[in-house]
């Protein structure tokens, strides 16, 4: 039996991109979803693994956890890609707006590294990877998703102490993306002003975050650090 790769959040955009890029690449995926999308079933046809899990919900998650642990002994990896995005004001409220952001970005991805401890480090020798998916508001905070811009920053914190924790068998790092994909609803008006942001003034493209994704499973020598695709949003 193959060594899967865990990706969370396969069902569109960059978590479907990822599922598609390294299944072409010869990894054997085991993929998360919370909503199904038509191209779910592209990704089965492929060979991937898919499980439903909403990371609301403490029995799915315990369930998928459950899952995995019986069937694989060893894994390959983990990819935090899930995600979610509310503003602070809205139909929400605050309190259950940051209890929604943390649970995501921070309690999912920190109780799926300790579940899988034990198959991440089962294999001596042959590479091991957890890649959380931050954000560059990480550095910089957010005047409207305050709750966002702190739970990512949170999980990259989370980076730190899992890279020091399971070295030298697993490397742990982030990957912290700024503009890779508009969405197709994204206004002209908004779409100038967020390329404004950035020294290089484009949108990175599907293929800077594979890159990326590449890098880090391929090296053998990064381990706790994150690593920027911005544009160069630092600089301008």
């Amino acid at each position: 039996m193959a060594i899967p790769l865990i990706i969370t959040g396969v069902g569109k955009r960059v978590g479907l991109a990822l599922a598609q890029h390294l299944l072409g690449r010869g990894h054997a995926v085991v993929g998360t979803y919370r909503s199904r999308y038509p191209d779910l079933d592209d990704l089965r046809k492929r060979g991937a693994e898919l499980y439903p899990l909403d990371c609301y919900e403490p029995s799915s998650v315990s369930a998928f956890i459950a899952a995995i642990a019986a069937r694989y002994p060893q894994l390959r990896g983990i990819i935090h890609n899930a995600s979610d995005w509310l503003p602070d004001a809205g139909a929400i409220p605050p309190r259950d707006v940051i209890s929604r952001m943390l649970q995501v970005h921070v309690q999912l991805p920190y109780q799926l590294n300790l579940a899988f401890e034990e198959q991440l480090l089962a294999a001596a020798g042959e590479p091991r990877d957890i890649i959380h998916i931050t954000d560059y508001v990480v550095e910089k905070g957010s005047k409207k998703h305050a709750a966002y811009a702190a739970s990512k920053a949170a999980m990259a914190n989370l980076t730190l102490s899992f890279a020091a924790r399971l070295a030298p068998r697993v490397k742990v790092n982030s990957i912290a993306p700024a503009l890779i994909l508009f969405n197709e609803h994204d206004s002209a008006e908004y779409r100038e002003q967020a390329l404004n942001k950035s020294a290089l003034r484009r949108e990175g493209g599907l293929e800077e975050m594979l890159g990326a994704v590449d890098y880090l499973l391929g090296s053998s020598y990064i381990t706790g650090r994150s690593l920027a695709l911005d544009g160069g949003r630092n600089i301008v």
